[in-house]
Formats: C-alpha cells, sequence, structure tokens
C-alpha cells in the first residue's frame, strides 16, 4: 500500500533541514541520550526536542524513557528505524489523477 499524502509530507518535512540530516546521521552510529546530543550540537535540549519529535513523528527514529542503575533519574534516549525514503511519479498520480 502506498503512503498518504500526509505521510509524505511529514517525511519531507523531516527531512528538510540540516539539523535533522545530521541527527539521522549521527543516530545510525549508536543510539544517544538527549543531553548528549544537545551537547555534541551545541543547542538546547527544548530545540533538540522539536527537531527530534519532527522525526519521530515522520517514522525515522524512536525513543526509550529508561532508568540509569547509576542515575535514578529517567533519561530519554534516542535510536534510529530501519528506513527507506522514495518517491515517484506513481505515488503523486494516486493523489492527483
Amino acid at each position: 500500500m502506498g503512503k498518504t499524502m500526509q505521510q509524505i509530507v511529514s517525511i519531507g518535512e523531516a527531512i528538510s533541514h540540516p539539523l535533522r540530516l545530521k541527527l539521522l546521521y549521527m543516530l545510525s552510529e549508536r543510539e544517544w541520550y538527549v543531553y548528549e546530543l544537545a551537547k555534541e550540537l551545541n543547542v538546547s535540549r527544548q530545540v533538540l526536542y522539536l527537531h527530534l519529535k519532527r522525526l519521530e513523528k515522520a517514522g525515522f527514529v524512536e525513543s526509550d524513557l529508561r532508568l540509569e542503575d547509576d542515575d535514578m533519574r529517567a533519561k530519554k534516549f534516542f535510536k534510529l528505524k530501519e528506513f527507506d525514503v522514495s518517491l515517484n511519479i506513481e505515488d503523486l498520480g494516486t493523489f492527483f489523477e
């Protein structure tokens, strides 16, 4: 089954920002704790969360909230999901024909 127009738009929006592309690359190497990512990229956690939520909504990443043995605070980790992005004329034809 093909993607809906909203799914295609969501994917396009998710990969339309250089920081989100860098996040995809970094998450392809390993999962990251949000604080570590923000520090590595030199952005606030609030800004980072906005970008990660956009990637999560489009299905590129997933998050996991967990307690570490050495720290009783919950930490949110993100990891990359398998994805394959493609768009062809047939996909568009389903909406406009």
